[in-house]
């Protein structure tokens, strides 16, 4: 994956509005030790200690959405009682817009127990309804659909075979947003595949792809048979097959096959992992991937899930990091200042203390490193202010800088000492400095305090200026004087030619 490019998706999260429809439910968690068994039944006494109740099923999805960043609508029907209530209240504590959602008389809202003891799940309770929709309830969610698909970018559908997907519903959102050039993503249900046609994309696990192929897979060539069988019957363009340890297969209808290798994680839980899927494809689609790049991070993401045990999120700070696991080099520390901005704001939230230097850097000489690892011993986390080639010129003339600003960078973060290299058009970083606002701000000893660009906006907030001494003798003009007369007394001694 390119990390900039997943940087870059989070960072604009927020713009993304996204539909979830589906079955919803409340997951409900009983943590407890057991260390006894009844001594009226055979069966284990689980002493519970903690309780927690999260989001389910459509919620599920909704709330990994919410966690990526982005903007979340939700349409269902759920029960008049007290679980619908306490979903309604769910969502609206997690700003998550829940004026699709209609109550039905009568209905019961799902309500899954977990009991878990010594981190093994032992029990499950469900208290739900499965039967369809009343006609009339069909109707207003069907109504609804057709008048809110205009202000949406993506649908993902949550399918738990509870009763809210029923054929009209389907119908109505595929066409609806068919029209509209909406992607639909699927996460699919059942043997009968046929009530999703229209959709953009399913995302079936290799069990629910083999109930819905009725083809068993035990390997590749009954893997891409089994998908032939249900992009033919659906008349589908594109299925995301999850396989767990195999990872993913990516099937397009231009006969074009992805396969996608697993993340290598330690799996606590499988719950909710396909929930996170849909979500983070969904996001990247909104967001401008492709489908590949979506399902692969995706992927990614998914190996995140399963390590947690229970229904849970995951967080972007989460997914890049697990990308930066990929991407050791210069390239992950080098950012934009929108998203440093925001990185340096977690930094200080966690009690680390930001130091700040800038400068050119042109033709990178010992005198800077040891400058740099000075600089950074001040404090927790360095920033590199960056002069850009535009500002580089402006102040030394228009033959500098010798090195172009992308190599510049990649040179620069990958010394050790260097957590982030951020580049500037100014020709001071007073800009910069102004929205990272480091705690430490660093200068080199040939300055005087007074002429420290900045000074006054970081003492104003209690930060403070430190001038650190550069080495004698080094410096990159003294380099390129020395590179001009070794070369020009070179061309001197040597004879012309007859």
């Amino acid at each position: 994956m390119d990390r900039k490019a997943v940087e870059s998706l989070f960072l604009h999260a927020a713009n993304f509005r996204c539909l979830v429809v589906g079955d919803l439910m409340l997951d409900e968690y009983l943590w407890g030790k057991a260390e006894r068994i009844s001594p009226e039944a055979p069966v284990q006494v689980v002493d519970i200690q903690r309780e927690d109740l999260r989001l389910g099923g459509a919620g599920n999805v909704a709330n990994n959405l919410k966690a990526l960043g982005c903007q979340v609508t939700v349409a269902s029907v759920i029960g008049d009682d007290l679980n619908g209530t306490a979903l309604v209240q769910a969502f609206g504590a997690r700003d998550i817009s829940d004026s699709g959602i209609f109550r039905e008389p009568g209905r019961r809202t799902g309500r899954k127990t977990r009991v878990v003891a010594a981190n093994q799940q032992i029990l499950r309770i469900d208290r739900e309804s499965r039967e369809q929709l009343s006609p009339t309830i069909e109707t207003q969610l069907c109504h609804w659909l057709t008048n809110h698909l205009d202000h949406v970018d993506v649908v993902l559908v949550s399918d738990y075979l509870k009763g809210v997907l029923t054929p009209a519903v389907l119908s109505t959102l595929t066409a609806t947003a068919q029209a509209r050039q909406i992607p639909v993503l699927v996460d699919p249900k059942g043997a009968d595949y046929l009530k999703y046609r229209g959709a953009t994309c399913l995302t079936p696990n290799r069990k629910e792809a083999e109930t819905a192929a009725g083809i068993p897979i035990i390997d590749e060539e009954s893997l891409g048979r089994a998908a032939d069988a249900i992009m033919t019957q659906v008349g589908l363009d594109n299925l995301l097959i999850t396989r767990s340890e195999a990872g993913m297969s990516l099937f397009c209808g231009n006969g074009q096959t992805v396969q996608i290798p697993t993340v290598a994680r330690e799996v606590f839980d499988v719950t909710g992992a396909g929930d996170t899927v849909l979500a983070v494809l969904a996001c990247g689609v909104a967001g401008g991937f492709n489908l590949e790049e979506a399902a692969r991070l995706a992927n990614i993401a998914a190996g995140i899930a399963v390590a947690k045990l229970g229904t849970s999120v995951v967080t972007p700070a989460e997914i890049v990091d697990a990308v930066n696991l990929t991407h050791r080099d210069s390239d992950s520390k080098i950012k934009g200042q929108d998203l440093l901005a925001s990185i340096i704001e977690q930094e200080r939230l966690r009690g680390k203390q930001v130091v700040f230097t800038n400068g050119c850097f042109d033709l990178l000489h010992a005198g800077h490193v040891k400058y740099l690892q000075a600089a950074r011993r001040l404090g927790d986390v360095l920033i590199l202010g960056l002069n850009s080639d535009a500002s580089v010129r402006r102040l030394k003339g228009p033959r500098r800088p010798l090195i172009n600003e992308d190599e510049r960078s990649h040179i620069l973060a990958a010394l050790d000492c260097i957590d982030y290299v951020c580049l500037f058009d100014e020709d001071t970083p007073l800009e910069l400095i102004t929205l990272l606002k480091p705690q430490i701000l660093v200068k080199g000893g040939d300055y005087a305090l007074d002429g420290v660009v900045g000074r006054d906006i970081v003492e104003a907030y209690g930060g403070r200026v430190e001038l650190i001494p550069f080495v004698d003798g080094k410096s990159s003009t003294n380099i390129i004087e020395k590179v001009l007369e070794r070369y020009s007394s070179l061309d001197t001694a040597t004879p012309s030619a007859p």
